[in-house]
């Protein structure tokens, strides 16, 4: 096992995903719920599911576009919805 790629992957997934709407939608629901622990699965196969999905469709692409390319498009989407946001925000 790659121990250098899994902890890198947990980590960015990580701090990505503490405070964003997916995890306070999942407060939300476990603070109204009756069952902590049935959010807590339902939120956690939502999760898995998620992720299975961009690791079949990443390993798909990767077949037709060298990954450099994956990367480069990638970055270049983060910056452009970055700038998107920052100038919503001004509005």
């Amino acid at each position: 096992m790659d121990w250098k790629l899994f902890a890198s992957t947990f980590a960015a997934i990580f701090f990505a995903e503490i405070g964003d709407k997916t995890q306070l939608a999942t407060l939300s629901l476990a603070a109204g719920g009756s069952s902590r622990w049935v959010v807590f699965a339902g939120a956690a196969l939502a999760l898995v599911a998620t992720s299975a999905i961009a690791v079949v469709a990443g390993e798909a692409l990767s077949r037709t576009i060298p990954p450099l390319w994956l990367k480069r498009g990638a970055g270049a989407l983060f910056i452009v919805l970055g700038v998107l946001f920052l100038v919503g925000a001004r509005e």
